[in-house]
């Protein structure tokens, strides 16, 4: 009988010993595991170059060229419907039931803007260029010539003085 009660006793003794040390452990754990997508997280923001207000936007797809008008169309048909992803999929079936008859016009919107949008990158690249042309000049030479430089320039005024 003893023996019975003694594993039954030892068993919710262990129980209770390792479930804080357990819960600590697995506490410390995702800890640190939040630390290290914090930290992730902050170093993919630091690479990652600020984006130009100035640069044109990407033309849309054909699909959001067509999903433009659906819209327009479902919201009118279906005015009770607040959730953008119903109207989404509703557009998604109806393009995929569409021909390529009836796609066509949507693709030729599409590739007349993407058009209009290389003509307006190409403009903004030239004039990103001529931007940083203007500013390298400065940025070329190493600020240890520049500091030679003004080394020699205040070594020049030594000897002047010296001369008087």
């Amino acid at each position: 009988m003893k023996g019975g009660k003694g594993k039954g006793a030892t068993k919710k003794e262990t129980k209770e010993v390792l479930k804080p040390a357990d819960d600590r452990k697995v506490g410390k754990r995702k800890a640190a595991i939040k630390a290290d997508k914090s930290s992730k997280r902050q170093a993919k923001k630091e690479k990652k170059a600020k984006k130009d207000p100035n640069k044109p936007k990407r033309p849309p797809s054909a699909f959001f060229v067509f999903l433009e008008e659906f819209r327009k169309q479902y919201k009118q048909e279906h005015p009770n419907v607040k959730a953008v992803s119903v109207v989404g999929k509703a557009g998604g079936e109806k393009w995929k039931s569409l021909s390529d008859a009836e796609k066509a016009p949507y693709e030729a919107k599409a590739a007349k803007r993407k058009s209009e949008y290389e003509k307006q990158m190409s403009a903004y690249n030239k004039k990103q260029e001529s931007v940083t042309d203007d500013g390298d000049e400065e940025s070329d030479r190493s600020k240890s010539e520049v500091n030679d430089e003004d080394e020699e320039e205040s070594g020049e005024e030594e000897e002047d003085e010296d001369e008087d």
